[in-house]
């Protein structure tokens, strides 16, 4: 088994081996994964952290040691806290950017430094909504896992990974998380609400808020009601997703 690391900031996760493909998640710097098949430019990866696989380009991430991956799995996640920072070589003071839940363990086997903030381990779930906020705006982005797009399902991971906790990578397979409850009367701030479509299959999830609204991304990352039929967007007066189920994960 071969083993890789990004090296780089928000690397296309894609469907197919080709740049035209899909874009069906993203790694952030610092993310590691295992090497399932490698070509001559391609790799079909299954990254550490949710199992989720795809193509990258070969091009962008580094080998890494199977005992560093085993070290990574081991260690308790320190992720960037910050919008948007820097790590710097020293020697000749190059910046590599890094946004918001980017992973840190590594940086020293890189032969990076950072001075910034970071988050490490357990946070309380009131935090959930605290983290949440600093994606507000963001652009919708298929794939996306960054303030700089985000899909919904990449919203609700990367809120609760910077909170310690572990969330596959579809909305769909995140709803098989948890505990469901009957009303939403019993939900608390941070649960999760997953939405269907006509057909019953999952397509949405969005973080329960105080007094019925919810934050979730559709067109970007934003706030609207939510009762027992959905989410009713404060815009166009309407509603836009049908609510299925909440789950209680934390």
């Amino acid at each position: 088994m071969q083993y890789g690391i990004c090296h780089l900031n928000i690397v296309p996760v894609r469907l197919e081996p080709t740049d035209t493909s899909e874009m069906v998640s993203q790694l952030l710097f610092g993310e590691h994964f295992k090497v399932l098949e490698k070509r001559k430019k391609w790799s079909r990866i299954r990254i550490a952290f949710d199992k989720y696989e795809g193509w990258v380009d070969n091009k962008q991430y580094l080998d890494l040691k199977e005992e560093n991956y085993a070290l990574l799995e081991s260690s308790a996640e320190e992720l960037s806290i910050d919008l948007v920072d820097f790590a710097v070589e020293p020697k000749t003071q190059a910046l590599t950017p890094i946004s918001l839940g980017a992973k840190l363990n590594f940086l020293e086997h890189l032969q990076l430094e950072f001075e910034g903030q970071r988050i490490v381990g357990l946070q309380p779930k009131e935090n959930i909504l605290k983290i949440a906020s600093l994606y507000l705006n963001a652009p919708y982005l298929w794939g996306g896992k960054t303030p700089f797009g985000i899909d919904c399902s990449g919203f609700t991971q990367m809120v609760y990974r910077l909170n310690g906790y572990q969330l596959y990578r579809d909305a769909s397979q995140q709803a098989k998380q948890g505990e469901a409850l009957s009303f939403i009367e019993e939900s608390e701030p941070g649960d999760l609400a997953f939405f269907d479509n006509a057909e019953g299959d999952i397509i949405h999830v969005g973080i329960i808020m105080q007094d019925n609204y919810i934050i979730h991304a559709h067109g970007k990352v934003r706030i609207d009601r939510i009762d027992h039929s959905g989410i009713f967007n404060v815009d166009t007066n309407q509603y836009s997703h049908n609510l299925r189920v909440i789950k209680k994960v934390i």
